[in-house]
C-alpha cells in the first residue's frame, strides 16, 4: 500500500481472529527525500522518492519475505518467521529514480528501473529480479528510459543478506530493445505456480 501523504509504502497481514478475518500493518517503508531537481515531473512536488512497492515473493519455507521497492532500486529481505514482528535481514540496492545504482559487475553503468518482479529458487538460495514494471509506469518514473537487465541475487546462508552474483547480469542489447517484466524459473519457483510442477 502507497500512502497518498507522504508516499511511504506499507506491508500488510491478513489474519483470522477469533470468527473473522482482520487486517494488520507490519511493515512500513518510508519515501527517500530528495532534490526535486533530480526527480520525474509527478514526483517533483513531493521531494522524495517513494518505495514503489510492486512486489512481493514468499520463500517456499514461509520464512523469507522479498518486497521490491522499484522506486528506490531496493530489494528488501524480510525475516517473517513471527508474520506479527518482520525482521529486516538484508537489501540490495540496484537502479532507482534518483540513485541509479550500478550493478557491482559494472560499475561504471548507472541502472534505471529497479527490482521489480521477484522470482525466487524452490531451494530459497538464489532470487532473480527485473527491472520494467510497464511501459506507461516505466515512462513516467524513468523519463530518460528504463533499459532492460535482470540480476540473480545470491541468498548468504548464515545470515540471510543478499549479494548480486557478478556472473549473471543479462541487460541492454541482450534483449533487442525489449523490457524485462518477469523470470520463470524451469522446475518452477517459489512463487504461486511452483504447485504446477512436480
Amino acid at each position: 500500500m502507497i500512502s497518498v501523504e507522504d508516499l511511504s509504502a506499507s506491508i500488510w497481514l491478513w489474519h483470522r481472529d477469533g470468527d473473522a478475518w482482520a487486517v494488520t500493518k507490519v511493515i512500513d517503508i518510508p519515501a527517500e527525500p530528495a532534490d526535486p531537481a533530480d526527480l520525474p515531473d509527478l514526483l517533483k512536488p513531493f521531494r522524495a522518492v517513494p518505495p514503489l512497492v510492486t512486489d512481493i515473493d514468499l520463500s517456499v519455507d514461509d520464512r523469507f519475505l522479498h518486497v521490491s521497492c522499484w522506486g528506490t532500486g531496493e530489494l528488501i529481505r524480510y525475516d517473517v518467521s513471527d508474520p506479527f514482528h518482520p525482521v529486516r535481514v538484508g537489501s540490495v540496492r540496484l537502479g532507482g529514480i534518483v540513485n541509479r545504482t550500478p550493478h557491482p559487475a559494472f560499475p561504471d553503468e548507472p541502472l534505471a528501473g529497479g527490482p521489480q518482479m521477484v522470482e525466487i529458487s524452490r531451494d530459497g538460495r538464489r532470487v532473480y529480479v527485473s527491472n520494467s514494471l510497464y511501459g506507461a509506469w516505466d515512462d513516467q518514473f524513468y523519463p530518460d528510459g528504463v533499459g532492460a537487465w535482470v540480476a540473480k541475487l545470491d541468498v548468504d546462508p548464515e545470515h540471510g543478506g543478499l549479494v548480486p552474483d557478478p556472473r549473471f547480469f543479462p541487460r541492454g542489447e541482450e534483449f533487442r530493445g525489449l523490457r524485462v517484466h518477469q523470470t520463470r524459473l524451469q522446475g518452477g519457483d517459489a512463487s504461486s505456480d511452483s504447485y504446477c510442477f512436480p
